[in-house]
């Protein structure tokens, strides 16, 4: 049986997986989800790929081919270099760490990207057409996706980032890459900037249809499909499949920890989720207070959470809003033009049910990189600190804690040293990364500068 998608926003046809999948944002422009959960099968794979292909089966069921998909799955992380693909780590009894960063570019955003960037090929393949991807992000996104699609003859991708605000290894990630398809372009302004600038490309339908844009960020509902894989692997791993635990995930656009939210959706225990912020706390006081209040984005020592505006927060709201898209599209607006928006009172209990929010300032921040260094011997980024750090004031007594680590420490050299005193080394297969010459632009933060550059760097 094929599982239809359809918009948050309920004012898009609904589509199939591959249509979902190459489609990115919904014509309406709300966000794909499932139109009904699959539950999780009880069985339980050793491996992680054979466990991936479970999982993800019932998503792309009547589009891809069981024995096909089950191959780009293992062929994806055959790319890993950890063999369990997504290690657990102790921290102590209660407390344990995923380390989501094995993947090519050493981010979280591998274990979805790698997968992502052969289901395109297969998918473009079938259809003997090719797409523009235009991306934006905060920091790790942009290498993962230009990686898992370099070279390829039927993909180009324009990522935008936000000039100055990424750390030295992440931009370069982006900019050394030779193959002529992938296109890192710098943008004056924050991550806000540029996703907003993506999605007014893609609401711009004469451009969109001329460029057949897609998108491989976290608004396209496969990366969010890849991600539910690692919350079930971890319980797993901790030997606690049928028992509630807690995940503890640093947050910025939403789309990591409501993969989380699926996964319980779908059937697997939880306990309930922390969700980690740094400064750019907006989801942190939505938590507490049901209300979104938009404020400045302040730049930090964990910069891929420099995020007033998360993206993936939709496709929540709209399960809050009993599946109503015009209501859901209201809110948004609402936000968008004001700033501002609020649940109901309702609508806020059940979201405080489910989710906890913690804010750690960049000191916090650096003084929890160097507790965990001291007591364990172990060097974390700034991002998974501030997991950490969330998750050790918010926990409860015997509570079971899976913090995610989203991030290599050797992406943030300088954050870690300042903690540590140490800097940490990259990985031999990024070794002369800071040698290499740079290729980027830098685009005015402009709808038609860069609308411009698309359309001058596409191939037709």
């Amino acid at each position: 049986m094929t599982l239809r998608y359809r918009s948050s926003r309920g004012l898009a046809p609904e589509v199939d997986f591959g249509d979902a999948l190459l489609g990115g944002l919904a014509p309406d422009g709300g966000l794909y989800l499932p139109a009904a959960w699959p539950a999780l099968s009880e069985a339980a794979p050793e491996h992680y790929a054979e466990l991936a292909a479970m999982v993800m089966q019932p998503f792309v069921e009547g589009v891809i081919d069981a024995n096909d998909f089950a191959a780009m799955v293992a062929d994806a992380y055959r790319t890993f270099d950890a063999p369990d693909v997504c290690p657990v780590v102790e921290l102590d009894e209660h407390h344990h760490l995923m380390e989501l960063f094995h993947g090519p570019t050493l981010a979280f955003k591998d274990v979805a990207l790698q997968l992502v960037g052969r289901l395109f090929e297969h998918e473009l393949g079938r259809r003997d057409e090719r797409v523009t991807i235009v991306g934006a992000t905060s920091g790790d996104t942009g290498s993962a996706a230009m990686d898992a699609v370099r070279g390829s003859e039927r993909v180009d991708i324009v990522i935008l980032f936000p000039a100055g605000r990424t750390s030295e290894v992440q931009r370069r990630q982006m900019t050394t890459l030779t193959e002529s398809n992938v296109h890192a372009v710098a943008v004056d302004g924050t991550f806000d900037d540029c996703q907003d600038l993506v999605k007014a490309m893609f609401a711009d339908e004469p451009f969109r249809e001329r460029c057949r844009l897609s998108a491989v960020n976290s608004i396209n509902w496969a990366r969010v499909m890849a991600q539910i894989v690692y919350y079930v692997w971890g319980a797993q791993q901790l030997r606690c499949r049928g028992e509630a635990i807690t995940y503890c995930v640093p947050t910025g656009n939403f789309g990591n920890v409501f993969a989380g939210h699926v996964a319980h959706r779908m059937g697997l225990p939880v306990d309930r989720f922390i969700v980690a912020s740094n400064t750019n706390d907006i989801l942190t006081r939505l938590i507490a207070t049901g209300e979104m209040v938009a404020d400045e984005v302040v730049p930090t020592l964990s910069p891929s959470m420099d995020i007033q505006i998360s993206s993936n927060l939709e496709r929540l709201l709209v399960e809050l809003l009993d599946h109503n898209g015009p209501a859901t599209a209201e809110l948004m607006q609402t936000f968008r033009a004001t700033g501002r928006a609020a649940l109901t009172p309702e609508q806020h209990q059940q979201l405080s049910a489910e989710f906890a929010g913690v804010r750690l300032d960049d000191a916090e921040t650096l003084a929890v990189m160097a507790d965990v260094h001291h007591r364990h011997g172990m060097f974390i980024d700034p991002h998974t600190a501030v997991a950490v750090g969330a998750a050790e004031r918010l926990r409860r007594p015997g509570e079971r804690i899976l913090t995610l680590a989203t991030a290599h420490p050797a992406k943030f050299p300088d954050a870690v040293e300042q903690a540590t005193g140490v800097r940490p080394e990259l990985p031999s297969h990024m070794a002369g990364i800071f040698e290499r010459p740079e290729r980027l632009e830098h685009v005015p933060n402009e709808l038609a500068a860069v609308e411009d550059y698309v359309d001058a760097v596409r191939r037709a």
